[in-house]
């Protein structure tokens, strides 16, 4: 039985060798490719230097090098660190610093950003994937990585609770937080959703979210498990229904996960029907609530897929589902979509703000004891010791829950029904962002006294809007302020609107009335 991440790959390998593990525009790596080439990998990070508890970044665009680099850098020993391919220099020198990160594996086209980036740390030494060396950093392309054996793994002397991977989302003081996964965990995960989406070595799953969305864990780490075939959605893909549609049916997918809004735009743009999508038996949406009419009509025309809510922050991977039953069987009372049930080998209670349970039917906060949980947040003391509920059940013996800072409640059925957050953290088409990230980043600019950010609620998917007040004889133009966020924020934080305010609305505690301010911005034009 596999215990580490990349047994799956190895134990595939050997049962399945000819199999498609990873398919990307028309190419593949068959288990036994993605076997050999990881491990020739592992072996030049090992020549490097990397070993147990070191992190190395993954700075590429989707590619058949992504998997390669996942399984690679955890057979050495390592944990992975996704870099969003469209974040700011900055942004990325601040993981870069704050993980300790001294290798990435990158492309070619990466070169310019990566350059700059080289010059405004001192932690960055080695770069995996470029032909170019003039980065001043040691370079090795993939021709020097093939040079290595791949027969085997290199000997790494890793257990299943040490890290395998470290997933930066927004951090509310304005710096990126790094959520840390252990083999335990991301095993622990692989198998529930295994189990619980009946995954098999025959199916086909769709890669639409980037490796640094926890999204893609389910296809990364779940597909391999089973033996199944992953097919990675190339980025232009997502912006064009039409091309996506005829994706799904070229590439006959059988499990889809994504969030709401790929699904919506198959809907809105009427390209279902001229497509044969009748392959997809599992369809699975999570990150943001997923609009009734919409879901609807996708299930309507889709009738031989089963369908499922899918919920948990990134700090457990997931920890509710919900299948939903035929429309024919909906309550026609239901104004949103359960998160439903606790799954397997997993327990959550809800709290009130005393910590103590909440009565049947009471609204309190959700919190998590499950195996797929973090260990923790990468190099923030003060942070873990808020986002964990310890509970004492026996002398000197706790039993630890992850606070999810969502508030439910249980319905008449025992099913958890969302009913919003205890902060400022929202979700922007499945990107967690906090909503402070952005008001410190506005207030950065030397034109801007005050800055709030909020949701404006849209049919096709929320955005996000700010509203800024001027220092005294200052002015500044909404665009150049786009365009300063666009260097500090990550691109799904960025507003996409900014409003100049005389004064800002203010609760009777005298803080900034974001509730306000979205109403405001939600009032017809």
């Amino acid at each position: 039985m596999p215990y580490l991440l990349h047994h799956s790959v190895t134990q595939s390998a050997v049962r399945y060798p000819d199999h498609d593990a990873m398919r990307f525009q028309g190419g593949a790596l068959t288990y036994a490719s993605l076997e050999e080439r990881s491990n020739q990998l592992a072996h030049l990070l090992r020549d490097q230097g990397i070993g147990r508890r070191d992190r190395v970044g993954i700075f590429l665009d989707k590619s058949l090098e992504t998997p390669l680099a996942v399984y690679g850098i955890m057979k050495a020993g390592a944990a992975y660190v996704p870099l969003d391919p469209r974040s700011p220099v900055s942004r990325l020198v601040d993981i870069i610093q704050d993980c300790g990160i001294r290798g990435i594996i990158s492309q070619d086209n990466k070169a310019t950003i990566l350059r700059e980036v080289a010059s405004q740390q001192n932690i960055l030494q080695f770069v995996v994937g470029l032909s170019t060396t003039d980065l001043g950093l040691r370079a090795y392309s993939w021709a020097d990585v093939a040079a290595f054996p791949g027969h085997r793994a290199p000997d790494a002397p890793v257990i299943d609770n040490d890290l395998a991977y470290i997933m930066y989302t927004s951090g509310s003081t304005g710096k990126p937080k790094g959520i840390m996964h252990t083999h335990y965990s991301g095993m622990s995960y692989a198998q529930l959703s295994a189990d619980t989406y009946d995954v098999r070595h025959e199916d086909r799953l769709s890669n639409h979210s980037p490796l640094h969305f926890d999204m893609s864990t389910f296809d990364y780490l779940t597909g391999p498990l089973r033996g199944a075939t992953t097919v990675i959605i190339p980025e232009a893909y997502t912006l064009f229904p039409a091309n996506l549609a005829q994706l799904i049916e070229a590439e006959r997918l059988t499990i889809w996960y994504s969030v709401p809004f790929a699904l919506i735009q198959l809907v809105e743009r009427g390209v279902m029907e001229k497509h044969d999508l009748s392959t997809l038996r599992w369809i699975l949406y999570g990150g943001e609530p997923f609009p009734l009419n919409h879901l609807r009509t996708l299930m309507e025309r889709l009738p031989g897929a089963r369908v499922s809510n899918v919920y948990g922050p990134a700090e457990v991977n997931q920890c509710t589902y919900y299948h939903l039953p035929p429309v024919a069987e909906w309550d026609e009372s239901m104004d949103n979509i359960p998160l439903g049930c606790i799954w397997d080998n997993s327990e959550g209670l809800i709290l009130d703000e005393q910590d103590q349970e909440c009565k049947a039917g009471d609204v309190g906060e959700l919190v998590v004891r499950t195996p797929t949980m973090m260990r923790g947040y990468w190099n923030r003391p003060e942070m873990n010791n808020r986002a964990f509920y310890r509970r004492e059940v026996f002398p000197d013996y706790h039993e630890v829950y992850y606070r999810t800072g969502d508030l439910v409640r249980q319905d008449s059925q025992g099913r958890l029904i969302f009913l919003g957050r205890k902060d400022h953290q929202v979700k922007i088409r499945g990107f967690r962002v906090e909503l402070a990230e952005i008001d410190a980043a506005l207030t950065r600019h030397d034109a801007v006294e005050e800055g709030a950010a909020y949701v404006i609620r849209r049919e096709e998917g929320d955005i996000i809007g700010a509203a800024i007040t001027l220092k005294s004889g200052m002015t500044v133009a909404e665009q150049a302020l786009i365009a300063f966020l666009k260097g500090r924020l990550a691109h799904y934080a960025v507003p996409s609107t900014i409003r100049i305010l005389d004064e800002f609305p203010r609760t009777g505690t005298g803080k900034i009335d974001r509730k306000v301010l979205q109403q405001e911005a939600n009032l017809p034009v």
